[in-house]
């Protein structure tokens, strides 16, 4: 059986952390490490862990604290490489403003991974708190840069219930085999927040992994709980990112039409924006043209 490593960053998400712990706790599936990778450690959150692990146990836990905010892609690489050397199987990379109701989940991951031979699985998310869905899979987009889900905004159907390979989903909720990381390699740092799964999905499918996606797993995702989707900081990131990453990832034709798309859709945006928002849409796509490719 599969020995998973459940990987997720924390940025003050204390009061999400009763639900996400009552998840876990709740799995058949107990052949696990939980790690937590602490990007703005504090009492607070120390007491909060505690309290959850005493309410909802887990099986293993490593609470890694970074010692400031290291940025998504960072934390997300120091659990990898934790659960690499802790000697897990598979990680699970999920966000801590998920939750999951179905007791069986990690046990379906670990029969697809095993059974099947499948190397990437993602599941059905909804909004929480409705049925309405936020993805059920995704496809790339590479024309606008864009990881486009199925189903975005729409009430859920059988339309979604077919399982079958995708070719784009965040990593929100995602099981990977550890050799996609040896193979594909780890986040790209350079993104801190926001395209570093988008980068990392790419990169893999480049490689030729699939990307399964199974209907039958059901997360629900407290969408943008962190940062918000209009946020400053979300502005700023998401576009110098949108940038970085269609100058390092696409050539030619591809790239002058995704980096000309980018740029008159954002007009639109700066116009509906505030004086703040409209410096940091600036900001960041300057700064998107001058980051050096890599990772």
């Amino acid at each position: 059986m599969a020995r998973i490593g459940l990987v997720t960053v924390l940025y003050k998400s204390d009061e999400l952390l009763p639900g996400f712990f009552k998840s876990i706790s709740g799995q058949q599936h107990k052949d696990y490490i939980l790690y937590l990778v602490d990007n703005s450690e504090s009492e607070a959150t120390d007491t909060m862990i505690a309290r959850c692990l005493e309410k909802y146990p887990v099986t293993a836990y490593r609470h890694i604290k970074t010692g400031g905010n290291t940025g998504v892609a960072a934390g997300n690489n120091t659990g990898i490489r934790r659960s690499l050397e802790d000697g897990c199987t598979h990680v699970l990379l999920l966000n801590n403003d998920i939750e999951f109701e179905q007791a069986e989940l990690f046990s379906r991951l670990c029969t697809l991974a095993e059974e099947k031979g499948e190397a990437i699985i993602v599941p059905k998310i909804y909004y929480y708190g409705e049925k309405k869905l936020w993805m059920a899979g995704g496809y790339m987009d590479e024309w606008r840069a864009l990881g486009v889900h199925y189903g975005y905004n729409k009430e859920d159907s059988p339309a979604y219930n077919q399982p079958g390979y995708v070719t784009y989903s965040p990593t929100c909720f995602m099981l990977v085999k550890n050799e996609v990381f040896v193979k594909v390699g780890m986040m790209d740092e350079q993104y801190f927040a926001y395209y570093d799964d988008t980068d990392f999905v790419l990169r893999a499918t480049r490689k030729g992994y699939r990307l399964f996606y199974d209907p039958s797993l059901l997360v629900l995702h407290k969408v943008s709980s962190s940062a918000g989707t209009n946020s400053p900081f979300y502005v700023y990131y998401s576009n110098r990112n949108k940038i970085y990453f269609i100058r390092k990832n696409f050539r030619g034709i591809r790239r002058y039409f995704a980096l000309g798309y980018t740029l008159l859709s954002r007009v639109a945006f700066w116009l509906g924006f505030d004086k703040e928002r409209k410096q940091k849409l600036v900001q960041g796509l300057r700064e998107g043209f001058r980051m050096k490719p890599g990772g």
